[in-house]
This record gives C-alpha cells, structure tokens and sequence, in this order.
C-alpha cells in the first residue's frame, strides 16, 4: 500500500504534462487543480481502506489515467442540466421527456424568430402595434370552428385564466366525478380556489344528471363547468352530463358553459386502434362556450393553454390583468402557428407531427426498426449478452387515454455480469441520456418512441457502458 501511495502523481506533475495543460487551456487552473485533487484523494482513500492488495491495478496511477478520470469529471461537469435525451420507453407523451416533440416546420419557426427581429406584435400593413394572438387565431377559427381564442403558458393557466375572469367571487358548478387531479398535486378544486371562484359539486362520483346541475343553479352561478377526464376513467355503473345537455341548460339559464379539454385533440385516432377522445371542434360545434386544451399533448404542439370560443367571452379574457402575467413569448407562438398549419393537411400532420406519427405507426414499421436496433446491438455487446425481440404494448402518457394500449415491439437486453438496474442507469447518465424499461432481469428499448436517427444513438451508448464495465472489471 505504501509503495502505491507513494507512485501517485502530485499535482504539479500532472498539469505539467501535455495532457495537463490542454485541460488547463479548455477549462481552467483552479478547476483543473480541482478535479485532479478529487481523483488522486478518491485514489489514496480507496488504498489507506486495504485495496492495495493483487487486484489493484497500478495503472491507476499513471498520469494518463489519473487525466483521463479528471477530462471525464470536466466534461460532464460543462454538460447541460436541460439536455436531449432519447425516449425509449415506448410512452409516447412522456410528461418527465418533456411530452410532445416538435414537428420540423415548428423548429425552424422558432429558430428563424430567435435569431431574428419579429413581427411579434406590430402591424405589417400600419406599422402600428398588432396583436401576439393574431398569428394562431385565423388558424385557431378555421380548426376548430370557434369565433375567437387566446393561447397562455399552459392548460392550468387556461382554466385560471377563465375561472378568474368570469367566476371570481361567484359560483361555478362541476360534477363531483370531474373534480381532476392535473398532475404534481395540482387540483381543479385547488385552481379554482386561487380564482376566488366558489365551487359547487353535484351528482355523486359515479353518477350525475342534468337535473342536479339545475337545481344548483341559483343568481350567484357564473359558469357551468365540464371538465374531460382524461388522465382517468370511471367505469361499470355510471352516468355522466354529456356538453350538449350542460349547454341547454346555459342557454336556458343564460350561462357560460366552459369545457376543460385537458389534452385536447383535433384529429380522430379510433381508426389506429385508440379509443375515441373527444375533439375540439367536436366540443365547438356542441354550444360549448370556451374550450381549453393543451398545446403539448395530442396536439403535438410546445406548451400552452389554448381557449376557443365565443368571441365576447374570449375578450374578457384578454382584457384581464391576469392574462399578463400568463401569455406566451415569439417561441411558443412560432411553434404553434407552424404546428397548427399542419393540420390543415390532415395526412401530413399525421406524418409531420411527431406525436402523431408516433401514435399512428404501423406494427410492420415497428417491426423493422426493432430488427434493424437489435442488429446494431448484437455487433457491440458481449457474446454472454442474451439479446432478443418481444411484443409488449405502449402508453400515449400525457394524461391522455388511460386505458389505452398499443401494440409494439421491445428490443431486450439481460446484462450479463450486473443487473438491468445497473445498466439502465448507466445509459441515463450517457450523453445524451437515454431513458428504458426495466423488466425481470432485462432492460428494455421500447421502439415506438425510438426515432431512426435514435437507433445509432442508442447502439453507440450501449457500446460504451460495456466498454466501461470491462475496464472497470479489468482494473
């Protein structure tokens, strides 16, 4: 042990060396000085607890290891907190992944507003100031039916928004089965609460009738509210208040009915084998009076609070010193102008928009991607490695279709020599992260949500954390 203490390098002797100073040249001295004190101190604990027997390797010690510990250290020390990772997971709204990916128009969108003036908000024609919400409200109408709309910084801020601005200090009435948990511990009661709106619950949890909804009406009512339960479903002996009858009541009674979509859809999915999700054209057409949905779950869109209706209600809504405090910026509202223009073209949204082609993709396609990962696999890992291909079914995630599956296939790796815990974190923390399954044993590459450009990525990082396992065990 004391001839092993003795042959570590002192810190001068490394950052003399080349490799030394061109560490020093990309990062700096202190930091440098750093990271070689932290390995070489890891080094001498690791030998004064007994490991300096024959099985350690004294090529720990030389300069170019020691260095090569430290650029390691440096490097993953320059990397992003906020940074691309792929999703093999197979949930294709993967809240934690960030949800929807964007479609290439969107990207470009945002790339050419951010590295460019805009026309954010003025005018083309006067050179006057103009509107933010202009840019999606012509495609907004033609989409979804609706008279006018305004976008904000997410769904939550939507219903608020609404609630707020039409409901404070007044009653609004929801079916007591509706009452959703958004996610994170976010509450509709617990919204509605900070609007100053006062809650009214009718029906039971399984069961509600229109008649209920009437009764609860009194002068202090402000708004009917419907809200789609989209993260779950209540199913067996229930009874629900379907939009059309909430809004014969609002005509009769005179009062705004709003649906909260949640992840909100504007194609019709039943013919890929899902089940059917209300539209938001469909709820349009149906009387209801603002519709809110998300602009990064079935749309397929980046992050926002959409609101479509009727256009004095929309108003209110703008003119609110709230909505302020919620609007979105050029990048949110490129992407979603270039996401909407999308869907004008029906089959090529489902081809352009990831989310949709995602959810969209054929078994056979599947199939081959999984053959063709599985391949590129076999050429890097170990002999002992038991490699395979399985059927196994996807999530859409999000909080959206709850019950729904969908058919996939699974590229399968048993680890030979540690655990598929061990492996799956390792391709965590590669660069870029890659994010699994874990099942009995194995680690598992859920191909509905690897994209080709992924399958490289994945093989590369594969390869990597088996090198690093023989090295470590070689040492």
């Amino acid at each position: 042990m004391q001839e092993y203490l003795s042959k570590i390098p002192k810190v001068n002797h490394l950052l003399e060396s080349v490799q030394g100073m061109e560490l020093v040249e990309q990062y700096s001295h202190l930091e440098v000085v750093e990271t070689i004190q932290g390995v070489t101190a890891e080094i001498r604990t690791e030998l004064l607890k007994g490991a300096g027997g024959s099985s350690f390797n004294p090529e720990r010690l030389t300069i170019e290891h020691i260095l090569a510990q430290v650029e390691e250290r440096l490097l993953a020390g320059t990397l992003a907190l906020l940074a691309p990772a792929v999703n093999a997971t197979g949930i294709v709204l993967h809240t934690n992944l960030g949800r929807s990916l964007l479609s290439t128009s969107a990207l470009q969108a945002m790339t050419a507003v951010a590295a460019n003036y805009s026309t954010l908000e003025i005018n083309r024609e006067s050179g006057e100031r103009g509107s933010r919400y202009d840019h999606v409200q012509g495609l907004l109408q033609e989409l979804t039916g609706a008279e006018d709309s305004i976008v904000v910084n997410n769904n939550a801020a939507a219903v608020l928004l609404t609630l707020s601005s039409l409901a404070a200090e007044q009653e609004v009435i929801i079916a007591r089965g509706e009452l959703v948990e958004i996610g994170g511990s976010f509450r509709i009661p617990d919204v509605m609460k900070q609007s100053k709106a006062r809650l009214v619950e009718v029906g039971a949890t399984n069961k509600v009738y229109p008649a209920e909804f009437e009764e609860a009406i009194t002068a202090e009512t402000a708004l009917l509210l419907k809200v789609h339960t989209s993260n779950y479903r209540i199913i067996g002996f229930t009874r629900t208040i379907e939009l059309a009858e909430m809004v014969k009541l609002g005509q009769k009674y005179q009062i705004p009915v709003v649906e909260d979509l949640g992840s909100g859809s504007l194609v019709d999915l039943t013919p890929y084998g899902l089940s059917y999700e209300p539209r938001v054209q469909d709820s349009i057409l149906a009387g209801a009076d603002l519709v809110t949905f998300s602009g990064d779950k079935l749309l397929g869109g980046p992050q926002a609070g959409i609101i479509v209706g009727k256009k004095r209600y929309i108003e209110q809504l703008k003119k609110h010193p709230l909505n302020r405090a919620l609007r979105v910026d050029k990048f949110t509202l490129s992407a979603l102008e270039a996401t909407l223009r999308e869907y004008r073209n029906p089959p090529r949204a489902r081809k352009e928009i990831p989310t949709l082609r995602m959810l969209t993709t054929s078994k056979r396609i599947l199939r081959e991607r999984a053959e063709r990962l599985l391949s590129g696999l076999k050429e890097v890992l170990p002999l002992q490695c038991k490699t395979g291909i399985k059927e196994e079914v996807s999530r859409v995630g999000g909080g959206a279709f709850p019950l729904d599956q969908l058919p996939t296939y699974v590229v399968e790796i048993r680890p030979d020599g540690s655990s598929e815990q061990e492996l799956a974190r390792k391709l965590r923390n590669n660069n870029p992260s890659i994010f699994t399954r874990c099942n009995h044993g194995k680690v598992l590459f859920d191909v509905r949500t690897v994209r080709e450009q992924d399958i490289m990525l994945i093989i590369e990082a594969v390869n990597k954390c088996f090198q690093k396992h023989e090295q470590e065990s070689h040492d």
